[in-house]
């Protein structure tokens, strides 16, 4: 047996179920429907070039696969493709009355050729082409009535007897195998008998390999026999009964003697190189379709399946085995326990076991969410939503009614005394006398998640959303001495707290990083071996941490060997991409060497002994086109890459040998180098510079692993004007432009004389002009000063005149005080009021006021209008009194002037502060000798 193949069997004997059950669990595979490669439903052959790539012959033409992307091209007359063979650069397919190859021109485009036309002119083909095989020097093209033979540009048809079913090379010798006569061999371009037997006498003959020292000749409804010393046995094989039912359509053999087998109705099956079923994959298990079309077996072992709807690849060289439930019954898993040679599996729906022929099992009263599983001093243990069960077989006991088991750890040092986290704190199990005794240790009701024992009497506890307590048991584990909280204790994030026990470090896994405890300080501090080596995301998934550690990471799960880091086992995302219970991912240790990672809708079986699983290779990449402005290019020449200025340039690369990786690029003009990730296998680039570049492209995966970088020489020409023709233009430019400088500065220096003389007219006119405006300034001044001489002689002259009009009015009044006192003398009564009247009328008389208030006004200017304007109640009379305050004229001055007594102008000022409508502060004066 191969030596790689002996971990696989390993893995399934550990499992300690019966064969019936081994098949059931399965090596990783996948699917790829019609809305991942986008061509028909049906797939008819499958090959592989030796570049790695994937060729299938599909309903609507031939797809091909580098393992990153799909791409379809059709015939030219949009058949179905038949058959497909991958021989160096050629890709042969059989079609509808057409056959020939394709293969990529100097652009990396492929281009078809074919070869149906080399037969004799108007020969009719109706027939399609089923098989391509190699054969020596030639390629076999098979239908069901010909094989054509293509040998160095020359078309050979060979007819045989009866209908062909199949053909095969076995130690270079061509077996085509008919319906009604038997198994021919080709010799000197003849078909001679090699094998007649009544048995296989319309009997469909699947194919003939080399097997113990003889052939294996397998057959659709018949089972296997062997060929050996011209006699003819049937093998009866495990399997047979099954091919019988099922009819098989396909078959290989891996270099170690395995077999598998392609059937119509119930998917393929993995045997060993006695028929004995390894594995079986059908619909049941995942299998998009049960129906095998074709089978394609590379060099790596790794297994291609064409079905009726849609691939699959099988990779048969992996140690790892998977249980998957499609019915949807199981839902999320939990916790996988092996438990007296059963599997148990917890999940959010129940709890389950594996019978022995590997059929799902519920274990009846179960419904609801499982947390954990726990084997204790024999006993199965289900920490469940409802509480804690005891398991036995296909029953389950309820020992505990608080709900949410969701943690249990043996105390250190006692056998018989178990704590549980809970929905509603920390429960005790103390085993005795047979049974067991619950009690909760009351002190708190939070629930706990996360529980882990630093000693005997101290635990610690996270809670399950927010907060961490050490929690301190009393000696008799009776009760809780106490409960402190670390929150506040240099914890770094309170929330989704991790608890766990690392080589006897406490250690907590936070938001923000991992930490761990500090007894001598009694506070929690970072711990940076951890966030540096495992990642400040990263977090333990596994059960009691001993020397290996399952870590998650972002998008990888790593097994660490703290006693050997070198044996670290590495598990790629594709395994559980979007099947991981977020948050509550688990892998549970089936023994020493088997784990198991919960998934949804099933468990991954993982063999912890095999160490190279995902360590592959990563191939070099390979340019496959390259477009400037969309055209594509040459990639025959050897030369850099020339790209005119301001055009885009797209290239497109491949790794086929490489599996689940990504590209990187990097332009290596830089420094540093700067490694970037392409989104797709494209990389375009515009709006570069002029100038040389070296663009670096390689292969890399989740795991860091990086290729060999593949690099591409790129010369970005410069722009037109910084070229030949745009020095000769720019030459013939200077020297017009020298010629105009030339004719120019002489122009300019005639202009400039023009200028100067005009500036110096303009000068000139300029000075005479600011000389009459300077003497239109003095004018102006000098009538200025001659007005404000005017003003002030006319202020002089008001009060001269306004005293003058005093003197007068005293005058008169001091005459009418005169008469009065002698009133009583005189005898004319009449006359002495006729002349007290005059004196009265030349006191007040008005056209002498029109002359006052004609100079008042030249002295200020529209005093009398805008005082009115402002205060319309203003009567003549206070328009007097105000002009003469405004001369700045005392009550006692006024008072003649308005032939009324100092009290009566007193009073009339306090009246007219009203009219004016001013402030206590602020004075009639003061406001009239500022109103403007």
């Amino acid at each position: 047996m191969h030596v790689k193949h002996i971990g696989f069997f390993i893995l399934l004997c550990v499992l300690q179920v019966s064969q019936t059950l081994v098949a059931q669990f399965t090596p990783y595979f996948q699917n790829y429907s019609l809305s991942d490669y986008n061509a028909g439903n049906q797939n008819w052959g499958i090959s592989k070039s030796t570049e790695g790539k994937l060729y299938v012959a599909n309903d609507k033409g031939l797809l091909e696969f580098d393992r990153f992307k799909w791409s379809l091209v059709q015939m030219p007359n949009k058949t179905t493709i038949r058959s497909v063979l991958a021989v160096i650069d050629k890709i042969y397919v059989g079609s509808y009355e057409e056959f020939g190859y394709w293969k990529k021109d100097a652009k990396g485009e492929l281009k078809y050729t074919s070869l149906s036309k080399l037969i004799e002119k108007n020969a009719p083909i109706n027939e399609e082409f089923w098989q391509i095989v190699s054969y020596r020097n030639s390629i076999i093209f098979r239908s069901f009535s010909n094989i054509y033979i293509f040998n160095d540009g020359v078309i050979k048809k060979i007819k045989t007897p009866s209908t062909i079913i199949s053909c095969d090379v076995v130690k270079n010798v061509l077996y085509v195998s008919t319906l009604r006569n038997g198994i021919l061999i080709l010799k000197n371009d003849e078909l001679v008998v090699s094998i007649l037997d009544n048995t296989l006498i319309n009997t469909k003959v699947v194919s003939v390999s080399n097997y113990n020292d003889g052939l294996l000749i397998t057959t659709a409804l018949n089972g296997c026999y062997l060929y050996k010393g011209k006699k003819l046995i049937s093998l009866n094989f495990e399997i047979d009964s099954l091919l019988k039912k099922y009819q098989l359509n396909s078959h290989s053999i891996l270099g170690n003697g395995n077999m598998v087998f392609g059937t119509i109705q119930n998917g393929v099956y993995y045997t060993d190189a006695y028929g004995k079923i390894i594995f079986h994959v059908n619909k049941e298990n995942g299998l998009a379709n049960n129906t095998i079309l074709c089978q394609y077996l590379d060099a790596d072992n790794e297994l291609w399946l064409g079905l009726d709807n849609g691939l699959a690849s099988i990779d048969l060289k992996e140690h790892h085995t998977f249980y998957n439930d499609i019915s949807g019954k199981l839902g999320a898993v939990y916790d996988v326990i092996s438990y007296k040679g059963t599997i148990y599996l917890g999940s959010n729906t129940g709890l389950y076991f594996l019978d022995n022929l590997n059929n799902l099992q519920f274990v009846e009263g179960s419904q609801g969410q499982v947390w954990d599983l726990k084997e204790i001093n024999g006993n199965l243990f289900c920490g469940h939503n409802n509480g804690t069960y005891l398991v036995e077989k296909d029953k389950i006991k309820l020992i505990s009614n608080f709900t949410g088991g969701w943690v249990i750890k043996k105390v250190p040092e006692q056998s018989n005394i178990f704590m549980q986290g809970t929905y509603a704190g920390i429960v005790r199990f103390k085993y005795g006398n047979g049974t067991w005794e619950v009690k909760h240790m009351r002190k708190s009701t939070d629930p706990i998640q996360f529980l882990v024992f630093e000693d005997q009497y101290h635990a610690w506890a996270a809670h399950a959303y927010k907060g961490l307590y050490r929690i301190s048991f009393d000696k008799n584990y009776d009760s809780i001495a106490s409960i402190k909280s670390y929150v506040k204790k240099g914890l770094l994030s309170e929330y989704n707290v991790r608890v766990y026990k690392i080589k006897n470090e406490i250690c907590f896994k936070t938001n923000n990083g991992w930490q761990r405890y500090e007894p001598l300080r009694d506070s929690i501090v970072p711990y940076k071996l951890l966030n540096d080596n495992w990642g400040k995301d990263s977090y333990i998934i596994s059960e009691d941490p001993l020397n290996i550690l399952a870590i998650k990471n972002k998008d990888a799960i790593t097994f660490k060997n703290l006693a050997n880091p070198d044996n670290d086992l590495f598990l790629m995302p594709k395994y559980f991409k979007k099947r991981l219970i977020v948050d509550f991912e688990n892998v549970s240790k089936i023994n020493d060497s088997i784990y198991a990672l919960s998934l949804n809708d099933g468990f991954m079986m993982i063999d912890g002994n095999f160490k190279a699983t995902i360590k592959a290779s990563l191939a070099k990449p390979t340019i496959e086109r390259i477009e400037i402005n969309k055209q594509l290019i040459d990639l025959t020449s050897n030369k850099e890459i020339e790209v005119p200025f301001n055009k885009s340039i797209t290239i497109a690369i491949s790794s086929a040998l490489s599996r689940d990786h990504f590209f990187e690029y990097a332009i290596s003009n830089t420094e540093p180098i700067q490694w970037s990730k392409m989104e797709n296998e494209k990389l375009e680039l515009s709006s570069l510079n002029n100038g040389e570049y070296t663009v670096l492209f390689r292969a890399a995966n989740d795991l860091g692993e990086k290729s060999l970088p593949q690099n591409i020489g790129i010369k970005v020409l410069p722009p037109w004007y910084k070229g030949k023709t745009g020095f000769l233009l720019f030459g013939f430019l200077l020297l017009l432009l020298i010629g105009a400088v030339y004719f120019l500065h002489k122009r300019k220096v005639k202009k400039e004389q023009r200028v100067l003389q005009f500036k110096f007219v303009k000068e000139q006119r300029e000075l005479l002009r600011e000389k009459a405006i300077q003497n239109e300034k003095r004018i102006i001044q000098l009538k200025n000063e001659s007005l404000k001489n005017e003003v002030k002689l006319k202020s002089k002259q008001l009060a001269n005149t306004a005293m003058a009009l005093v003197k007068k009015n005293e005058s008169i009044q001091e005459i009418k005080k005169e008469l009065l006192e002698y009133k009583n003398s005189l005898d004319n009564t009449y006359s002495f009021r006729k002349l007290l009247k005059k004196l009265d009328d030349s006191v007040g008389h008005e056209d002498e006021w029109e002359v006052f208030e004609y100079n008042f006004n030249q002295v200020h200017e529209e005093f009398f209008n805008k005082l009115k304007t402002q205060f319309p109640d203003l009567t003549h009379k206070d328009l007097k009194i105000c002009a003469y305050i405004k001369m700045n004229l005392s009550n006692k001055e006024i008072a003649p002037l308005m032939n009324i007594s100092v009290r009566g102008v007193e009073t009339h000022r306090y009246r007219l502060k009203g009219k004016l409508k001013l402030e206590n502060d602020i004075s009639v004066t003061d406001f009239l000798r500022n109103f403007i």
